[in-house]
């Protein structure tokens, strides 16, 4: 985010949004995603009372979620739905709950206030939930927004830096067309209703001062049919155990901007060749390629955590579903490797340009891109 906005939104220091958090404050959670800003009315879920959700019914006007830790979400015996996860761009959701007991309808701001009480309160459990229901569960991943710059990340870090339970509520601000909010309509809404506005990239760069989730397991020098010698050092996340793998050629110290490919390993299109539409194919090879005519630059191989992964994949596929797990929202962990090598400024090896969100948080700066094409134009 540039200097410019800021000083528009009057952003609020992360500090300051944790103190008005703890007390019970309502604030907004501004994202910068794909070059579009949008913004979350959210309160922590240990503070949520009726007036909370009523505002967010009456002014922000979209879907009301509880957003919480994979812990509690255990706890409740609450899992990913893969029919409704079925897009890059979503939050993990869960099947819709509402607590059992103490409300009617369940659609009333009371109700739902009921219901968050009983999902984020450590002292209710699984028994005292029911599905389907009004209030609508996301999980953040494990590590927060270190690993994925997102809304649901951005409000439980928030709440555990607060020493609150793990779990915030958070609901979308539309304007009056039904459409999201952009940074002029969320500067007025923030003024009008007195709320202070916080970014996740701000919110990341202050967990990074805290936390670091990747540490350096092994390191060597071998030699590639494709351009020759490569420096490979093995990171490891340390929240979820991945090994990710950092692939250097030359030196990276130096100002100029470094040529980058951020690369989610994907077995199929990897390893066995599958053809996708947007895939190039043979990308981690081509972008050897390409760094070693360039002599400086260096790719990021990003693993899932999960022991399941292949079948997770076939599973999804056989349901017809080709969305990708693992997208750009997630490559905070590739933005700390980034850091770890000294790496700032980079021309980023995709064939798609978007804004990669919270960026600003790790002190990356993408000065252009390049694209695969290209690469193949000059071995033609």
């Amino acid at each position: 985010m540039n200097a410019e906005m800021r000083d528009q939104l009057a952003i609020s220091s992360i500090d300051s949004l944790l103190e008005n958090a703890r007390a019970g404050k309502m604030f907004i959670l501004m994202d910068d995603h794909e070059g579009e800003t949008t913004g979350d009315l959210c309160i922590l879920a240990e503070h949520c009372n009726d007036s909370a959700i009523n505002a967010m019914l009456k002014h922000a006007r979209g879907l009301i979620c509880l957003a919480m830790d994979k812990e509690r979400a255990t706890t409740l015996g609450l899992n990913y739905s893969e029919r409704l996860f079925d897009s890059p761009r979503r939050s993990a959701v869960t099947i819709s709950i509402e607590a059992r007991s103490g409300i009617t309808s369940g659609v009333s701001a009371k109700d739902r206030t009921q219901s968050i009480k009983v999902a984020a309160d450590p002292d209710y459990g699984a028994s005292d939930i029911v599905s389907p229901g009004h209030l609508f569960p996301l999980i953040a991943v494990e590590g927060g927004t270190l690993v994925r710059a997102g809304r649901t990340e951005a409000v439980v870090d928030l709440a555990k830096a607060a020493g609150s339970w793990p779990a915030g509520v958070i609901c979308q601000i539309m304007n009056e067309e039904g459409s999201l909010a952009d940074r002029d309509f969320l500067e007025a809404f923030a003024k009008t209703h007195q709320i202070s506005i916080g970014t996740i990239a701000d919110l990341i760069a202050w967990k990074r001062r805290r936390q670091s989730i990747i540490k350096r397991s092994g390191e060597i020098i071998f030699n590639s049919s494709i351009g020759g010698k490569w420096r490979m050092i093995v990171y490891v996340n340390t929240v979820s155990y991945a090994e990710h793998i950092a692939l250097i050629k030359g030196d990276l110290s130096s100002p100029e901007p470094v040529l980058v490919r951020m690369h989610a390993i994907n077995i199929m299109t990897d390893v066995l060749g599958e053809q996708l539409s947007g895939r190039t194919g043979n990308e981690i090879q081509l972008a050897m390629q390409m760094i070693a005519d360039e002599g400086r630059g260096l790719i990021v191989m990003l693993r899932e955590p999960s022991p399941t992964t292949i079948s997770d994949l076939v599973q999804r596929k056989a349901a017809g579903d080709e969305t990708s797990r693992n997208e750009i929202r997630n490559y905070g962990v590739g933005a700390q490797i980034l850091n770890d090598l000294g790496v700032k400024n980079m021309i980023l090896l995709s064939n798609v340009q978007r804004s990669i969100v919270g960026l600003d948080g790790y002190g990356l700066t993408i000065d252009g891109y390049r694209s695969f094409e290209q690469g193949k134009n000059n071995h033609v």
